[in-house]
């Protein structure tokens, strides 16, 4: 057992690492539940493909009303802190939500409500959570660090979380909700036993809010890679937001899927990013950091043309696991390139600022898939992603060259 341990994670990142990766995993799964359950709870309550696309919308738009001020506040406050008092608040209405669909009083406006209400404790707890793996482990070990984060979110959060919901919400609505507040319950026992090292700032040295975020805006602004990275998760989560925002009724509609084959759609995608994580280490000795996102983008962009296309789950399936590796190997380069340029009192706030190009792009994305499938059918939103991609790539195609030159110390 212990060999196991060691070969997961080795003990050169640490005993206070080992609390946040096992926090991040145990949150993970619950979150994952909630993939495949949120959508399918909205789906019980209308068959309206705006109102199923509104649901996406309200959960990511969060970050994007607030993601600037939790970064802020994630580099004023101790982050473990932040962390446990969020997910204590993300506890409640989840253990509300459930009690609600319980006893049949949940239409799907008090649903739309929890969403909001979720994601906007999430963007406090994600940012938050994000600052505290450069904290804990030293620079040359991030890599590692985030790809064991990554692996467990994959297998976590997009493996075994969404077929799990999926099954529960078949067995009954409440369940999904009733153990999801149980396992963010958990992590927050499990990052309760986390030291940081001193950091943070004390009332005194405080600079207004407004200030602190315009500072972290600019650091962004003026670093190349950190920039193009931003720019880049901005612009194609338009394109995958209106695709995505619409998964739910594409799978049963187009594919002919019912509830647990919806689950399973994700958890091909979580078996393509195990996939990536095995070659992973090989793949980073061989291409640059700079071409393997300019090969994930093109991946990106065929996974749109692709699933317009096809009318056939196995096809589909397919895409979903080849897409998954994508995903995977984009995520832990992106994140590692940015930890280690980012000095480590901006981390909060830099974090943030990708944040809402993240959330942002998904929130204006979902918001045309709803309207496209609504007025020209469930496919419409992925044709859109696909030509709006397309040209993105050709756009940023030489921009990219900055990020192979971010693997450097970090700036102030």
């Amino acid at each position: 057992m212990s060999r196991l341990l060691e070969t997961v994670v080795p003990r050169r990142l640490g005993v206070p690492f080992r609390w946040v990766l096992a926090s991040s995993w145990t949150t993970n799964l619950g979150d994952g539940i909630l993939i495949a359950a949120g959508p399918l709870l909205v789906a019980a309550r209308t068959h309206d493909a705006f109102v199923v696309a509104l649901a996406a919308t309200l959960q990511w738009l969060p970050p994007l009303l607030f993601g600037l001020f939790a970064g802020a506040v994630t580099d004023r406050v101790d982050r473990r802190r932040l962390v446990i008092v969020v997910d204590l608040l993300r506890c409640a209405v989840l253990a509300a939500l459930a009690a609600a669909v319980l006893v049949d009083s949940s239409p799907v406006w008090v649903v739309l409500v929890a969403m909001f209400v979720l994601g906007t404790a999430e963007t406090f707890a994600d940012n938050a959570s994000s600052t505290l793996v450069p904290m804990l482990v030293t620079r040359d070990d991030l890599a590692l660090a985030n790809a064991r984060i990554q692996a467990g979110f994959i297998t976590v959060n997009q493996l075994a979380g969404p077929p799990i919901g999926a099954a529960l919400f078949a067995a009954g609505q409440a369940w999904p909700m009733a153990v999801d507040a149980l396992l963010v319950a958990g992590g927050v026992v499990l990052v309760s036993r986390v030291v940081l090292p001193p950091h943070g700032r004390e009332p005194a040295e405080r600079t207004h809010i407004r200030a602190d975020i315009a500072e972290g805006c600019r650091w962004v602004w003026h670093h190349a890679a950190v920039r193009t990275l931003v720019l880049t998760i901005l612009i194609f989560n338009v394109t995958f937001g209106a695709a995505w925002s619409v998964l739910v009724l594409y799978a049963t509609q187009r594919l002919g899927l019912g509830a647990v084959g919806f689950g399973l759609i994700t958890t091909v995608g979580a078996v393509g990013g195990l996939v990536g994580i095995a070659c992973y280490g090989w793949l980073t000795a061989r291409i640059s950091l700079g071409n393997l996102l300019r090969i994930g983008l093109i991946i990106e962009t065929l996974t749109h043309l692709a699933l317009a296309l096809t009318t056939t789950a196995w096809v589909a399936l397919l895409v979903f696991f080849v897409f998954g590796a994508h995903a995977f190997v984009w995520g832990a380069t992106s994140v590692t390139v940015r930890q280690r340029a980012v000095p480590m009192e901006l981390q909060g706030r830099v974090g943030s600022v990708n944040l809402v190009g993240v959330f942002g792009g998904l929130v204006i994305g979902s918001t045309i898939g709803g309207v496209l499938a609504q007025h020209h059918g469930v496919t419409a939103p992925f044709w859109f992603a696909f030509f709006g991609s397309a040209l993105f790539v050709v756009l940023i195609w030489n921009q990219l060259r900055h990020v192979a030159h971010a693997d450097a110390e970090p700036t102030v």
